[in-house]
């Protein structure tokens, strides 16, 4: 580090606790320096001899320093209008939204809202949002969400598999009118599964006889290229072959289109990017998939249902099948783990702010000048394709022509998509002006033309033949809000209704919930960023590709790996791209057969998960007392399996929160015995500026972005699962079918976007750009500092379930307390649930051992937070001890009834044997800024007995 430059003054921002309390905590724990802290706690042997390398990384800058040159960055983006289509387009995002939803911490700084009593904004918001998708597909329950169309079709696939799938049925139709990224994607998750993909026209599927191999068939509506297929005609021969029917449908268009579900269709799915989300050059943007009540229990991603709390009011939850592959693990058909929940609430609340009328008039206008457009076009010569159309033209031109027309468009700056050498396709989107249009002519036709000449006399709305009859969006939800008051009232009534980082620390474990600084928020929302197609021209997009790149080799530094694909738009991405990018290298070197994996007992639902999907084995390696892998089953499995070892996968620090000292000798059983390791970086937190993964062993690891480096979770999404890998794997990083990325043997692409959701990626960079080498560092020692004197203050309380040798954790511990229930009948979900009445979010539940907590401090929390999340914990502890002790009653009790509501606290009479005060006021501190769950404790197995997964009737909320 260059001695004459400060360190950043963002450093002391983002990390909570200042010199003289970080001294006060090594002094509570009996240790002298961080240094000496960390010895304790990293294996010598992974610990880096020397400090990140300042010219990748950086010695910090200052906020107002980053968000300058990220202002530089976004100007070298160019603006072009474009017309590409291809499942993006350009939209308004409403002012009201945007400012109160997107820029807003209390909606961004949010976990996935696994505990509901704090979480009912978001849950309702979603709640809108499948039924939002419900009605508009026509279909009868749908998920909320997935990452992208592209995906959302790959889930439904092995959706299809597993409802109608056999040995014999293994065939899956894509008619190619579908999007080619979706047709990429699709064949990428297909051929690990054994799944033929049979891409071809479905006037042929129609017309041919039925394939006693199909299970399922998906269209595309409209057409990538515009036109409307005979949707209706080819469910049916899907049907006729029991093969279930999939259509990939746009949200605006069935506004105006008769939707899948009355044609006949199974599963639909989609994006809802339009609904006033900005393309940001491919995402994030939620996905959805809705299907019929029938398959509820296949639906992969997340549900959300109604249910009832203790008092009998309606409140709402995430299903049962929302953690569908941590139950079923290898028998899981989806990893999906993380969702696009930001962007699903900010659709649904685009629907809210329009209503069904605001939204009809939206398709209308786009519909009539797309209309304007060819009727311009034909009237000039040229060819006109399909005569039934929503927002895409697909227009005919000479070979000769094609130059000539491209010239005139760049002149222009007009993007338009080139279908073959003699073929465009222009899609029309919520921004198209009449001017565009006039512009568009212009281009196609070298002269200027007058838009109201053209327009006089067209009729308005969609051909009869395929026009929408039935309603949509009745619920009043969707025809209430329409002023920006009311929608403003109402979009700050459900945000008061949720806990998010805006309130209390949120200390779960593995999740990493630390500062999402503002600094690092604010290029998000910079136009130069977010109005940028995913397939624009390379030379459009250079502020990207330059931060691209950058984060690229910062990452690659940090991690120690010599390349890095940033695609992944999730950690559960991240997984299973690694683990086929290991797929391809065993292939390319004739040993395809190496199909088994190793996965120790301890690991995340998802490693089986994506194993499974990835066409690999699962052979799970046994733990021992301590929570660290068992190295001599290990080496007994890997030597067992060693002619057809595929890869192990690990996570480091271990997910008991330990840094395993076996680490080296782990990798190097895997590799003497054939396979390839693949790390797990969700606690990747505690390694960075100390040790790489690219030092000790990994082959491949993934990094998630939305927890190391501070990309918000969003309420569950967004996220972004990149992998670091070794130069013998740089060749097999993900491509796509569109835009060129990976290496020269490349995966197909996991995500619909090249580089996954990148107008996230600013978040991750401006974050290095500010910690700088010492920075990052120093983040880390503190997150490991905090981590330990959470455990130390926590174990004369709740016994801490595993360590390192010395006696030390990593940057989260384990707390026991499965022996509470024997003594006093309380559970963990008890003490989960009376941690709402002191204002804090629960650790991680009864994960990865049930009946304990998981507490991830991070470095961003100061030692009063920390403190006062410790004495809730302590005094918790003495509630129970008064169950113990027989002063409290075992069932009528402040943990059995956690968490208490205003409402029940306002009743004339109160039925509880212990006071008002207690209940809702345990320490003094509290009383400072109440945090008030909206609702009692939620009843779990009503809301599964009784599935409601779209918005009641407004009666029963009276």
């Amino acid at each position: 580090m260059n001695p004459s430059k400060k360190p950043s003054s963002f450093i002391a921002r983002h990390i909570g606790p200042r010199a003289d309390q970080q001294a006060a905590m090594l002094k509570f724990l009996g240790i002298d320096s961080t240094e000496k802290l960390i010895e304790n706690t990293l294996p010598s042997v992974i610990r880096m001899n020397a400090e990140l390398n300042p010219e990748a990384i950086g010695e910090g800058l200052e906020e107002d320093e980053a968000i300058r040159h990220l202002r530089e960055l976004a100007a070298k983006n160019e603006i072009w209008k474009s017309y590409l289509g291809m499942g993006y387009a350009d939209c308004l995002t409403p002012a009201v939204i945007q400012r109160n939803i997107l820029e807003n911490p209390r909606w961004y700084t949010q976990y996935t809202p696994y505990q509901s009593e704090i979480s009912q904004g978001r849950l309702e918001a979603l709640l809108n949002y499948q039924t939002m998708i419900t009605d508009l597909t026509g279909m009868e329950i749908a998920n909320a969400s997935l990452l992208d169309e592209a995906t959302a079709a790959a889930e439904a696939m092995a959706m299809a598999l597993a409802i109608k799938g056999s040995d014999q049925k293994r065939t899956l139709f894509v008619a190619d009118h579908c999007h080619p990224q979706t047709i990429g994607v699709i064949r990428t998750r297909a051929e690990p599964l054994g799944i033929e993909v049979a891409v071809g026209k479905i006037e042929k599927f129609i017309g041919a006889p039925a394939d006693p191999q199909l299970f399922g068939a998906i269209f595309q509506s409209p057409a990538t290229d515009g036109s409307l297929p005979l949707l209706e005609v080819a469910i049916q021969k899907a049907k006729a072959a029991d093969a279930l029917a999939i259509v990939s449908a746009d949200l605006l268009a069935l506004t105006l289109l008769c939707s899948p579900g009355e044609m006949g269709a199974d599963i639909v799915i989609g994006s809802a990017q339009r609904f006033g989300v900005p393309m940001g050059y491919g995402g994030p943007h939620a996905a959805y998939l809705s299907t019929k009540i029938a398959h509820q229990r296949q639906l992969p991603g997340r549900l959300v249902g109604v249910s009832k709390d203790a008092d009998g009011k309606p409140a709402i939850r995430l299903a049962l099948q929302t953690r569908e592959q941590h139950i079923r693990r290898d028998r899981a058909t989806s990893n999906i783990c993380t969702a696009q929940v930001l962007l699903a609430i900010m659709a649904s609340m685009y629907a809210v702010y329009h209503g069904p009328r605001g939204l009809k008039e939206i398709a209308l206008r786009i519909h009539r000048r797309a209309k304007v457009l060819a009727k311009g076009l034909s009237q000039s010569g040229l060819g006109v394709g399909a005569h039934a159309f929503f927002d895409t033209v697909r227009v005919e031109t000479g070979a000769e022509q094609v130059r000539t027309i491209q010239e005139r468009a760049k002149k222009l700056r007009v993007q338009l998509r080139v279908l073959d050498e003699k073929t465009f396709s222009i899609a029309l989107d919520e921004t198209t002006t009449s001017k565009d249009v006039e512009t568009l002519l212009e281009v196609f036709t070298g002269k200027a033309v007058d838009y109201a000449k053209i327009d006089a006399g067209l009729k308005d709305g969609m051909d009869p033949a395929f026009a929408r009859t039935s309603e949509f969006l009745s619920h009043p939800v969707f025809n209430t809000h329409h002023s920006e008051t009311e929608m403003l009232r109402y979009i700050t009534k459900l945000q008061n209704r949720d806990l998010s980082l805006a309130d209390s620390m949120i200390p779960l474990g593995s999740c990493t919930m630390k500062l999402n600084a503002t600094a690092e928020m604010i290029p998000v929302t910079f136009p130069e960023f977010g109005k940028i197609h995913p397939f624009a021209p390379i030379e459009q997009a250079k502020g990207y590709q330059e931060l691209i790149v950058r984060l690229e080799r910062m990452l690659c530094e940090i991690t120690g790996f010599q390349a890095v694909s940033l695609q992944p738009n999730a950690g559960s991405q991240g997984e299973y791209a690694g683990l086929l990018v290991i797929r391809k290298f065993h292939q390319s070197r004739g040993q395809g057969h190496r199909d088994v994996c190793l996965i120790p007992q301890s690991a995340h639902g998802t490693n089986p998960a994506s194993a499974a999907m990835a066409g690999m084995k699962v052979v799970v390696v046994q733990c021992d007392s301590q929570g660290n892998i068992d190295v001599s089953d290990l080496r007994m499995k890997a030597k067992e399996h060693s002619a057809n070892l595929s890869a192990l996968m690990v996570t480091y620090p271990s997910t008991h929160g330990v840094f395993e000292e076996s680490i080296r000798e782990i990798c190097d059983v895997v590799h003497e015995n054939g396979g390839q390791v693949y790390m797990d970086g969700a606690n990747m937190n505690a390694q960075v500026g100390l040790c790489r993964p690219g030092d000790f062993g990994p082959d491949v690891c993934h990094l998630n972005l939305h927890k190391t480096f501070c990309i918000p979770h969003g309420g569950g999404g967004p996220g972004m699962g990149p992998i670091g890998v070794r130069q013998h794997l740089q060749p097999f990083l993900p491509g796509h079918p569109v835009i060129k990325t990976g290496g020269a043997q490349a995966i197909g692409p996991v995500s619909a976007a090249p580089w996954g959701s990148a107008s996230i990626l600013p978040i991750s960079y401006a974050y290095v750009l500010m910690m700088g080498v010492s920075g990052l560092k120093t983040a880390t020692e503190v997150a490991i500092l905090s981590a330990n004197y959470v455990a130390k203050r926590l174990e004369p309380h709740f016994p801490v379930l595993f360590k390192g040798k010395n006696g030390f954790v990593a940057h989260e511990c384990i707390v026991d307390l499965r022996q509470l229930k024997a003594t006093s009948g309380v559970e963990v979900e008890d003490v989960a649930k009376r941690l709402m009445d002191y204002g804090f979010h629960a650790p991680t539940v009864s994960f990865p051992v049930a009946g304990t907590m998981m507490i991830e401090p991070t470095e961003s929390e100061s030692l009063p937070e920390l403190d006062r999340f410790c004495e809730a914990m302590i005094q918790i502890r003495s509630e129970i001890k008064e169950i113990e002790n027989g002063e409290s009653d075992r069932k009528n009790n402040v943990l059995k009834n956690a968490p208490h509501t205003i409402e029940r606290l306002a009743r004339s009479e109160w039925p509880y044997p212990y006071s008002r005060e207690k209940a809702v006021f345990p320490l003094n501190w509290v009383k400072d800024a109440k945090f008030w769950p909206s609702v009692a404790r939620i009843d779990n197995v009503y809301g599964e007995r009784n599935l409601v997964c779209s918005c009641p009737p407004i009666e029963a909320y009276s």
